[in-house]
């Protein structure tokens, strides 16, 4: 006879598209009684089938779990679920990895605290194959207590991270670390593209491309504490110097018939801020023609 209790706690999840389901999925593999409900009944099968308690109503699921996750279209559907089982969210913590704007988060995180509940908004940065890999992040922003209360709970869905008390931070930082995905992949792409037309193999450029983007990131890191600071020091590699250098990237991509919309516009950047007298300073200064748009 097996004594053992699981005194993992309880999590639901409201929503099993394909996201909602990984989250179930990773939170049933590391041992947490999960009770899963989604409007289709069928999306619960497969779960329930590992365990999951298939949770008839959303008034039942709410109140099987102090912990209650929330993962669906987007937050008029958060609202369409909740809001007729407010009553019952009082004393509970939501977890809500919808995908949102900030502004959205915010008024979500009062309309919780009106009906007593303990609101985390969440930004899910990794598609529902990485769910549950601690190699990827899971972004919280909200009540820091709250978050510290189920850090460990929240690790089974891959490296908790917080970021503090504003529950609009996750969206925000979402927004932006998909910009900056894109970026990458526009200029992998692009350059990709470009050594590709003198037949080099995406994959051997990709070999290097990879291990540039580690100086990249140092680079990132010096000009973070210059954009901090307000002060653009052109120690390394001056916009003036950048400007020239982007003509041979832009020539190279010309003669081989290679879209330069991308270079252009880092270069139209470029000369905007030298022209405002700013050639000598390093290239973070970009961010102030970032923020005039």
């Amino acid at each position: 006879m097996n004594d053992h209790v699981n005194d993992k706690p309880s999590v639901t999840v409201l929503g099993l598209g394909q996201m909602g389901a990984a989250l179930a999925g990773a939170l049933l593999a590391a041992g947490h009684p999960t009770t899963v409900w989604n409007r289709t009944a069928a999306r619960a099968e497969p779960l329930a089938a590992r365990g999951a308690v298939h949770a008839a109503s959303v008034a039942e699921a709410v109140e099987a779990s102090e912990l209650v996750l929330v993962c669906v279209l987007d937050y008029v559907a958060v609202r369409e679920l909740l809001a007729p089982v407010a009553g019952r969210l009082r004393g509970r913590v939501l977890v809500n990895l919808t995908t949102g704007s900030p502004e959205q988060a915010r008024a979500e995180a009062e309309w919780a605290a009106e009906h007593g509940a303990g609101y985390l908004d969440g930004g899910i940065m990794t598609t529902p194959p990485g769910v549950g890999d601690p190699a990827n992040m899971v972004l919280y922003s909200g009540d820091p207590e709250l978050f510290a209360a189920h850090q460990d709970t929240l690790a089974a869905l891959g490296d908790p991270v917080g970021l503090g008390a504003d529950p609009g931070l996750a969206s925000l930082y979402d927004a932006g670390l998909l910009g900056l995905m894109w970026s990458v992949f526009g200029g992998w792409l692009h350059a990709t593209a470009l050594a590709g037309a003198d037949g080099v193999a995406a994959r051997d450029f990709t070999a290097v491309a990879n291990r540039w983007l580690r100086t990249v990131a140092w680079f990132m890191t010096g000009y973070a504490e210059q954009i901090d600071a307000g002060v653009y020091p052109g120690d390394d590699a001056t916009i003036d110097v950048q400007i020239a250098a982007i003509g041979h990237l832009l020539h190279a991509s010309a003669d081989r018939g290679v879209d330069t919309r991308l270079p252009e516009l880092h270069l139209e950047l470029m000369r905007a801020a030298a022209a405002a007298g700013h050639g000598g300073d390093s290239y973070a200064r970009i961010i102030e023609e970032f923020r005039k748009k």
